[in-house]
């Protein structure tokens, strides 16, 4: 059993000082071994596993770092890369022994620092610095960070798309520990795999106003699967602007525009009428154009018939890919906050409009209540990330105890042209 050296060094120094007054030469810096300049632990220290005995580390296998001196024990390992990756790792309970848990990057130079202390508690250091060899293949998994580089609405998902398909969950979990996004202030946030390809990104909820989000890779040279190893990731810094969420409530035709929780505008609206009902639920502005001209025949209204319109539509704010906006709509002033007559759109005056075009920005939260259509699309019809609440979008995460899946019928958009 090992002994306790470090306690009975103090007990004999507590006793020495007592004897001798106030002497205290003898536990002094040239006396106790804790303030003693650490020794080189370089001859009790062995680094297996990834460094085998070649002069290049296997980035394939983990790293091993034991003590040969079993009245030593290592106290902490630290592992990090000339790109400043750390390698995390596991100490095992006796101190005998660290091995990385994570994985070594491939063409890399890494730096270990291993402490250690003997049997009498004295500090030991040993330093190592070696390479990673090269992957032989040369298929990479790039990713591509959205949105651009700007100033965006507190709704505004991350977005990252790879470059290939990533299938098994312990690969995507590979993946998502590597991509790093940090905002401040801090907020908490997951990823969810919207398939193979893609990843959104969002907070548990809205970004905090005028906050600043950083999004980076750390995947380069570490090895997802066979043949499959971490490239090039461009990264993003972004920014939001003031929290401005609008939201439609259908059945009493009137829209509420608050900006820091606080109320700016309440403006009149109609919503889609019966077989053309506005989807329900929180939607992120997409975009905003001036002009958009739209036509019944786009979204299936045969030409001629009663349904049928073409027409020039102004200050138009996209909040789905497929064809539903906030905008100008003259020819329904009658009925707007009265009544729903548009084909999905969100409908008003055009000098309304024109604020609420000139007051939003992309990202921006456009809510939908009380309507009788369907909930907006979680992916693929602009961003419904936030219509799944937090514990089901977390299920989309491969570092949860939930299925990390693609999304389902239900959650897929069928695009369509715009409507009014």
């Amino acid at each position: 059993m090992r002994h306790s050296p470090r306690n009975r060094t103090v007990v004999s120094c507590t006793l020495l000082v007592a004897a001798l007054g106030a002497s205290t030469t003898a536990c002094g810096s040239d006396g106790h071994p804790l303030s003693a300049k650490p020794y080189d632990a370089a001859e009790r220290i062995s680094f297996g596993g990834s460094l085998g005995d070649g002069r290049k580390a296997d980035p394939d296998k983990p790293l091993d770092v034991t003590v040969d001196d079993s009245d030593d024990r290592i106290t902490d390992v630290t592992a990090v890369d000339a790109a400043g990756r750390y390698v995390a790792g596991e100490l095992s309970a006796d101190g005998s022994r660290w091995h990385s848990t994570s994985p070594l990057a491939a063409g890399a130079r890494y730096t270990v620092r291993v402490s250690t202390e003997d049997e009498d508690g004295a500090p030991g250091r040993k330093t190592l610095t070696f390479d990673t060899s090269r992957p032989t293949t040369k298929k990479r998994l790039n990713v591509t960070f959205g949105p651009k580089t700007g100033t965006y609405g507190v709704g505004q998902p991350v977005t990252a798309e790879l470059s290939e398909p990533v299938r098994g969950k312990a690969q995507r979990a590979i993946v998502e520990r590597a991509l790093k996004v940090d905002s401040a202030p801090t907020t908490e946030g997951a990823w969810h795999w919207v398939d193979d390809r893609k990843l959104h990104y969002r907070p548990k909820e809205y970004w905090p106003a005028r906050a600043t989000v950083q999004v980076r890779s750390n995947l380069p040279g570490i090895k997802i699967a066979d043949r499959l190893w971490g490239g090039r990731a461009k990264p993003l810094t972004f920014t939001t602007g003031d929290r401005v969420i609008a939201v439609t409530d259908a059945s009493t035709h009137e829209m509420t525009v608050y900006k820091n929780d606080k109320v700016i505008n309440t403006i009149p609206v109609t919503t889609g009428k019966p077989g053309f009902e506005t989807r329900n639920g929180v939607k992120v502005v997409l975009g905003k154009e001036y002009f958009v001209r739209m036509r019944g025949t786009s979204i299936g209204i045969a030409e001629g018939s009663a349904e049928s319109y073409d027409l020039p539509v102004y200050y138009a704010t996209r909040v789905t890919w497929s064809g539903e906006y906030v905008h100008a709509a003259p020819w329904s002033v009658g009925s707007q906050g009265s009544a729903n007559v548009s084909h999905g759109c969100v409908g008003m005056s055009t000098g309304n409009a024109e604020w609420f075009f000139d007051n939003v920005r992309e990202g921006d939260v456009v809510k939908v209540v009380n309507s009788y259509g369907d909930t907006m699309e979680t992916f693929g019809n602009g961003f419904g990330d936030w219509n799944l609440n937090w514990k089901k979008w977390q299920t989309g995460s491969a570092l949860t105890n939930g299925t990390a899946t693609g999304p389902g019928p239900e959650q897929t958009a069928r695009l369509r042209p715009a409507s009014v």
